[in-house]
């Protein structure tokens, strides 16, 4: 990354100007808009990152469709996995994001950012919101591939955008995950072993493929603290009508988010000594 897109000496001028929440918003945002500049330069990004979650909804979604082997409740399987894979898109592409902050460390650049006045927090969170950019453009792409192949969606407006906040949200979770897990790892190597190590134990512990009443019991206790479960079954309620606990669903995402960044905050001073 070059310096010119980091340190934008206008940007950072009418920073210095503002005190307190305004600051911390305002450089949030600033992140935020530097972490989606790298997607504007390389835009085939969206394209390769969606072929995954439309195979799974090509292959294994018709395929088991057609076993019916998997009790949803009177729901068509496709129908039942779609919000899962939304949820699945964004967890791939949150999950992997420290290893971009492992980078800028190598690259010298975040030490340049550690020595400014920003909070780390406001660091940390502007790349949570641009990852949750990312897996919204990415569930797009699902939303309009499903949808194809016959999904019945709602298309209320005030749905979709709860479907656009959950997403943010459970991507700005995983993101800063990623981003603690590399404080602790501290190379590249390292974060894409573990990343590798939790990616799918996070999906298959996850009601995303299948009812968590399926489940033994054991894993079913592993599911219930699992943030993924919350984000599909969101998902499911707002784009199926699926019954869920919204005020359950929205209460640990947000609350999952807000520790991540806290937990995320305090791990990547390491990445700079």
């Amino acid at each position: 990354m070059s310096e010119r897109l980091v340190e934008p000496p206008a940007v950072w001028a009418d920073l210095r100007t503002r005190t307190g929440p305004a600051l911390l918003v305002s450089r949030v945002g600033t992140f935020c808009l530097v972490e989606l500049q790298k997607l504007r330069h390389d835009r085939s990004e969206l394209v390769t990152r969606a072929v995954q979650p439309i195979l799974w909804l090509v292959i294994f979604g018709t395929t088991f469709s057609h076993i019916r082997a998997i009790p949803t409740g009177g729901i068509p399987y496709l129908d039942f996995l779609a919000p899962g894979v939304i949820a699945q898109s964004a967890l791939f592409i949150a999950i992997f994001y420290g290893i971009q902050i492992i980078w800028e460390r190598d690259a010298g650049v975040l030490t340049k950012l550690l020595v400014t006045p920003t909070p780390r927090a406001a660091l940390v969170a502007g790349k949570a919101f641009a990852a949750g950019v990312r897996s919204v453009a990415q569930a797009v792409i699902v939303v309009v591939v499903a949808a194809l192949m016959g999904v019945a969606m709602t298309w209320n407006p005030l749905r979709l955008l709860g479907v656009v906040l959950v997403v943010m949200l459970g991507a700005a979770f995983f993101s800063c995950l990623s981003l603690s897990i590399a404080g602790l790892a501290l190379k590249r190597d390292r974060l894409m072993g573990i990343g590798q190590a939790i990616t799918m134990p996070l999906f298959f512990a996850s009601n995303a493929l299948y009812p968590v009443e399926m489940m033994p019991g054991w894993l079913q206790v592993v599911s219930h603290v699992n943030p993924l479960t919350y984000e599909v079954s969101a998902l499911r309620g707002l784009l199926l009508g699926t019954p869920t606990s919204y005020w359950v669903d929205f209460g640990v995402l947000v609350g999952s988010a807000v520790a991540g960044i806290v937990c995320a905050a305090a791990l990547i001073g390491r990445l700079a000594r």
